[in-house]
């Protein structure tokens, strides 16, 4: 059993992940090139309106939050990636934790050291499933049932870092982007069999931190890369395997991850490095509709439900504030944003 006092250690953990992501932020994102595409027939963009903070977390307690998943009741479930626990925040900016996911005496986590809960995926009767990363054994998928019971769901390579996590309940799959040996990893929700889905020079980091976020959408499977500030698109095919990864857009320096506000390929993407919220068209072009002014400090995930969009911040770079944010998602026909910002 780790005895070490949390308040004691974690900060030290929050800071040399800041200053890796500092250096990070501060180097140009690779080009690539944009996949070409018929131009669709114009439609409603949107805009952010009334940002506010409904939750302010304990840095010291390592309450970074990474990702987050929606439930019905409109409450939001973040996992607090360095506090290894996974927490409810109620419509009302209440905390409640819901799991703390097992101590390592030693953990070897690539790019941290430490151990980290990642991403979130919900499924429809309720439970939870999430990447714990300790560089040992312990590593894998974990599943965390309504009523609050944790367990090992399958274990994933401990020299990977299966940072994003999407949820595909019609196929029983789950998808794990991994930032570390640029893979999409693929497991099965009835046995928990992982395969290698996709790999590829697009999914590889070029110096820290390659694929991130990821998402299912449209009959493909969307995931973004931080160091090559892209979003790329992979379409699975009748059979489930992987087909050809298409570079959707560039210049989304330090992306993370990313949610879909409609049905066509527009998203909503939290840039982590600079504080930002982006609007991406499906043509690959982007503009930004929140910045730190707003409130985010090192955003780290999107959700959306109806007209609400929630982004948390983790503080990693800022070791300032971590927050939750909703905003109100709006059309605008014009393209203009909800506060004036320019692109």
């Amino acid at each position: 059993m780790d005895r070490t006092p949390r308040r004691a250690r974690t900060p030290r953990i929050a800071g040399t992940l800041g200053i890796a992501l500092a250096l990070l932020a501060s180097a140009p994102a690779a080009t690539a090139t944009t996949a070409t595409t018929t131009s669709p027939p114009p439609k409603p963009s949107y805009a952010l309106a009334h940002p506010r903070i409904v939750a302010h977390f304990d840095l010291t307690a390592g309450q970074t939050p990474e990702n987050i998943v929606l439930e019905p009741d409109g409450s939001a479930d973040l996992t607090f990636a360095l506090a290894r626990q996974v927490a409810r925040v109620s419509r009302h900016g209440d905390t409640e934790i819901l799991a703390t996911l097992p101590a390592v005496a030693n953990p070897a986590t690539p790019l941290l050291g430490a151990a980290v809960v990642t991403g979130i995926v919900r499924t429809h009767d309720g439970t939870l499933y999430v990447p714990y990363l300790t560089g040992t054994a312990v590593t894998g998928i974990y599943r965390i049932t309504p009523d609050g019971e944790v367990s090992k769901f399958t274990d994933l390579p401990p020299n990977g870092f299966a940072n994003g996590l999407a949820l595909d309940e019609h196929h029983g799959v789950l998808y794990a982007a991994d930032s570390v040996l640029g893979t999409v990893w693929r497991i099965s929700l009835d046995d928990g069999e992982v395969t290698r889905w996709a790999t590829g020079a697009a999914l590889l980091p070029t110096s820290f931190i390659g694929a991130n976020g990821i998402k299912v959408h449209d009959h493909a499977v969307w995931v973004s890369n931080y160091d090559r500030g892209t979003l790329l698109r992979i379409p699975v095919r009748e059979d489930g395997s992987a087909g050809a990864v298409a570079v959707r857009a560039t210049g989304l320096a330090g992306i993370d991850d990313f949610a879909f506000p409609g049905h066509d390929d527009t998203a909503l993407a939290a840039l982590n490095s600079t504080s930002q919220v982006a609007l991406v068209r499906p043509d690959g072009t982007h503009r930004i509709l929140l910045t730190p002014q707003d409130g985010l400090s090192n955003p780290t995930s999107v959700a959306i439900r109806h007209h609400k969009v929630y982004v948390p911040s983790a503080a990693f770079v800022t070791l300032r504030d971590p927050n939750l944010l909703l905003a109100r998602l709006e059309e605008d026909e014009k393209g203009e944003k909800a506060d004036g910002y320019e692109d």
